[in-house]
C-alpha cells in the first residue's frame, strides 16, 4: 500500500519556505525553465519519480518539475543527507509526496525507495529523476529476481549477501514477490526513461547497457558539461570546506590535506584546500589527471607513503576501498577523514567498527571520533557517507541550478520522445543531452553573473564552421 507521505517535522515547513524563496533566486535556470515550459504543461499528469537529495535546491527542482505539470513521488539517495524543513516545504505545498528524514536506518531508506516508486493504485513511475541509481538498481534487480522465481520458484534470500544495503534490497523483492510476482516487470514497462545525476550512476548505467540488460533508456545529466565541470568541481570547491568547519571547527590553513582522486571532484576539493592554505597531497591511478595535479602544484604521492603525516584526509574517486583500516590505524591523532564520493564504501566503515580495541565516541550528529587501540582517534565525517551533504547543506543553489536544469531538461526530452509520442529517438542506451542544450544551460545563468557575451560576426561563424548562435564546440570536445 502505498503512503502519503512521510518526513520528520511538518512544523519546520514555514522555515523551509523562506529557504525555497531564497533559493529560488540563486537559480535561474529552473526558473526559467518554469517560465518557458510551466503554461504548456508538457510533463501534465506524467508520474515522475526522484531519488536525489532531499534538499532546498531539490526542493526548487521538484516545485518545477511540478509546474510543468508531473504528478511526483520523491525520495533522498543519502541517509543522511536530506534537509527535514525542505521536506516539509514541499509536503506542505503538496508539489509532491516525500519520504525522506535525516538520519534514516538502510531498512527506513529503502522502505522510502519502495513508497517513492509506488503510487496509490499501485502502478510505478513513468520517469525517474535518480542520483547515483538506486531507483534504477531496485527496479532491475526485481525484473530479474521475479524471473527466476518464474522460472525456479527461488525466492531472494537476504542472508545470501554481507552487504548491508544489499540484504534490505532482497528483503523487500522477497516480500514484492509474495505480493505480486510481477510487480517489477509492471514498473519497468511503464517507465519509459531515467536521466541519471551522478558519475556513479552513469557508470552502472553504461555497464547494463554493455550486457545488454538496460530495461529502458537513459539520459547522462553527469556528462553534461554544465553539470560536471560545475557542480562536480566548483560546488564541492565550495561545500567540502563548510562541511569540514562545520563538523570540526578545524583551521585548515597549515594543515596536511590528502586529496584521493584528482577528476572533478577531486580537483575542486584539492582547489579548496589549497585555497585554505593547507598543503595539499593527491592521490591517483591516472596519470593524465596525475600529471594535471603536477601542474597545478600539487604533489602526488601514494597513500601508503603519506598517511602518517596528513591531517586531513577526503576521498573522492567513485571507487571502493580507498581508504582502509590498516590506514587508519597509521594516521595521526585527530585526523579527520571523509569522503565526496557518492557512496560510503570509499572508506572501510566496516573495519573500523569491528577494528580491535576500537572505541566510538559521537561528539554530534554525523561526527564521530574512533578511538584506536593505541589511544589515538580519527575523527570521521559521515560515517564515510558524503561529507558535505551529512556535515553541511550541499552545494549552493546557483551551481546546482546548473545540474537541476540538466535534469529538467533531459526528463522534458525524455518524454516527448518516449512518452508523449514514440519517436523513436531513443532505444534501451544511455544518451547525452545534445551540446546545444548544454550551452543554453550555461546562457541561461550569464545575466546572473553580470557576464556579457561577445558576439561571432558571420564572417568569423563561418571561418570557424559554427553557426552564430552556437553551439560552439563540437561534441567530443572537453572543456
Amino acid at each position: 500500500m502505498a503512503e502519503d507521505s512521510k518526513v520528520k517535522d511538518m512544523s519546520l515547513a514555514e522555515f523551509g519556505r523562506k529557504e525555497l524563496d531564497i533559493a529560488e533566486v540563486e537559480m535561474p535556470g529552473l526558473m526559467n525553465t518554469r517560465e518557458e515550459f510551466g503554461p504548456k504543461k508538457p510533463l501534465k499528469g506524467v508520474r515522475v519519480m526522484g531519488s536525489l537529495h532531499m534538499t532546498v535546491q531539490t526542493a526548487v527542482l521538484i516545485e518545477t518539475l511540478h509546474e510543468l505539470g508531473a504528478d511526483i513521488r520523491w525520495c533522498s539517495c543519502n541517509i543522511f543527507s536530506t534537509q527535514d524543513h525542505a521536506a516539509a516545504a514541499v509536503v506542505a505545498k503538496k508539489t509532491a509526496k516525500v519520504f525522506a528524514w535525516k538520519g534514516e536506518t538502510l531498512e527506513e531508506y529503502w522502505w522510502c525507495t519502495l513508497q517513492a516508486l509506488t503510487w496509490p493504485d499501485g502502478s510505478g513511475p513513468q520517469m525517474i529523476v535518480d542520483d547515483g541509481g538506486d531507483a534504477t538498481l531496485l527496479i532491475h534487480e526485481g525484473v530479474k529476481r521475479e524471473k527466476e522465481f518464474a522460472a525456479t520458484g527461488a525466492i531472494p534470500d537476504p542472508a545470501s549477501t554481507d552487504n548491508e544495503e544489499f540484504k534490505c534490497v532482497l528483503s523487500i523483492i522477497r516480500d514484492t514477490i509474495k505480493a505480486d510476482p510481477k510487480k517489477w516487470h509492471k514498473v519497468a514497462e511503464q517507465c519509459v526513461g531515467v536521466s541519471e545525476e551522478t558519475t556513479t550512476g552513469v557508470h552502472r548505467l553504461y555497464e547494463m547497457e554493455k550486457s545488454g540488460t538496460l530495461l529502458f533508456p537513459a539520459i547522462n545529466v553527469n556528462d553534461s558539461c554544465t553539470k560536471s565541470k560545475f557542480d562536480n568541481l566548483y560546488g564541492c570547491r565550495h561545500s567540502l570546506p563548510d562541511s569540514i568547519m562545520r563538523a570540526t571547527d578545524v583551521m585548515i590553513a597549515g594543515k596536511v590535506a590528502v586529496i584521493c582522486g584528482f577528476g572533478d571532484v577531486g580537483k575542486g576539493c584539492a582547489m579548496a584546500m589549497k585555497a585554505a592554505g593547507a598543503r595539499t597531497i593527491v592521490t591517483e591511478i591516472d596519470p593524465i589527471c596525475a600529471l594535471q595535479a603536477c601542474m597545478e602544484g600539487y604533489e602526488v604521492n601514494t597513500l601508503d607513503n603519506i598517511v602518517e603525516f596528513g591531517d586531513i584526509f577526503i576521498t573522492t574517486t567513485g571507487n571502493k576501498g580507498i581508504i582502509m583500516f590498516d590506514h587508519m590505524k597509521r594516521m595521526k591523532n585527530n585526523a579527520i577523514v571523509g569522503n565526496i564520493g557518492h557512496f560510503d564504501n570509499e572508506i572501510d566503515m566496516a573495519g573500523l567498527f569491528k577494528g580491535a580495541g576500537v572505541v566510538r565516541q559521537n561528539i554530534k550528529p554525523q561526527v564521530d571520533r574512533f578511538v584506536k587501540a593505541d589511544g589515538k582517534g580519527i575523527i570521521m565525517l559521515a560515517e564515510g557517507r558524503l561529507c558535505n551533504l551529512g556535515c553541511a547543506t550541499g552545494h549552493p543553489s546557483f551551481v546546482m541550478s546548473c545540474s537541476f536544469t540538466n535534469q529538467a531538461m533531459a526528463q522534458l526530452e525524455i518524454w516527448a520522445n518516449c512518452g508523449a509520442q514514440k519517436t523513436g529517438k531513443f532505444e534501451k542506451k544511455v544518451y547525452i543531452l545534445p551540446k546545444v542544450l548544454d550551452e543554453k544551460v550555461a546562457r541561461l545563468h550569464l545575466s546572473h553573473c553580470g557576464a556579457k557575451l561577445t558576439t561571432l560576426s558571420k564572417e568569423q561563424a563561418d571561418y570557424i564552421g559554427v553557426p552564430v548562435e552556437g553551439p560552439y564546440k563540437p561534441e567530443q570536445y572537453r572543456y
